[in-house]
């Protein structure tokens, strides 16, 4: 695909300035949200995320086990939106979560540094979803991306769509903290849209600069730019750090302020988060809840 007409269009400098500023004019609105039917909210939010070097069949089988109960510990609250582990323990999850509407979700094309071939990484993401995952993150070539091979960029994550199924969700980080600077964010948000991806997403969570409110502040704006453009609603996914409830809240106010309401559904907004769970169960429950330890 030509990618040249959208990069003309929406590949715009990014003044650091006009982001800091809507920084702080929406953290004045974080008071607001401070508030259970929020919390709520993003609990439903959540990918709930295991991707741990000590994951094993057992660790994922109990970890999918206290997701598929949350409906019968907590009948009034949302589901989570998925469960997000590696491609190895895909069918793990699934035998647990198969009677739930609880998605799947697997990183995949060599996370967390996507430096492998890219067949490897169409494989990976095709076995991942042959064993049942339901969405697939994947990272952009961050190293190809930073030399300013653009199109090559763009048509890998192309490439691997074609390899998935429509009804399969494709999210694709840009590793925001990595990039260098508020512009590059801007420019790797609109080729990861361009080339087809359903979500964009921040960060891997495994470098020390995960998700910030000035990056995201930039993709939501890139998601609005984009859908004035095409028509195209594509979602956001924020992890990396992403920890405690203010983030959570502080996140979500960016998204209602940029995007709006029609953006704050799980179809088109998630945080992937491992702690976050029981933080919000224990606000929203007012108590101290460790179910997911």
């Amino acid at each position: 695909m030509d990618y040249s007409n959208i990069m003309n269009r929406l590949f715009l400098r990014v003044s650091d300035e006009d982001i800091k500023n809507k920084v702080e004019e929406i953290e004045k609105k974080l008071s607001f949200n401070r508030n259970k039917d929020v919390y709520e909210k993003c609990f439903g939010y959540l990918d709930l995320t295991s991707l741990k070097p000590t994951d094993n069949t057992e660790s994922i089988r109990v970890f999918a086990r206290k997701a598929s109960e949350l409906g019968k510990n907590f009948s009034h609250l949302p589901n989570i939106a998925s469960l997000c582990v590696f491609p190895a323990f895909v069918d793990v999850a699934g035998i647990e979560l198969d009677d739930s509407e609880i998605g799947i979700t697997s990183v995949g094309a060599g996370f967390p540094c996507s430096q492998t071939f890219l067949e490897v990484k169409m494989l990976e993401c095709a076995m991942a979803e042959e064993n049942g995952a339901d969405e697939i993150d994947i990272v952009m070539n961050v190293g190809q991306f930073m030399e300013g091979n653009y199109e090559e960029v763009a048509n890998e994550i192309e490439i691997i769509r074609q390899e998935l199924s429509t009804e399969t969700l494709l999210k694709v980080i840009i590793e925001s903290g990595s990039l260098p600077g508020l512009s590059a964010v801007r420019k790797a948000s609109v080729l990861a849209m361009a080339a087809g991806t359903d979500f964009i997403k921040t960060s891997t969570g495994k470098n020390d600069k995960g998700a910030t409110p000035e990056a995201v502040v930039v993709m939501c704006n890139a998601i609005k730019d984009y859908f004035g453009e095409t028509g195209e609603k594509i979602g956001i996914k924020i992890s990396g750090g992403v920890s405690d409830i203010d983030d959570a809240v502080r996140y979500y106010t960016i998204v209602e302020t940029i995007l709006g309401k029609d953006w704050l559904t799980p179809e088109l907004f998630r945080i992937g988060a491992s702690k976050l769970g029981d933080r919000l169960l224990s606000a929203i429950e007012d108590r101290e809840i460790n179910y997911f330890g």
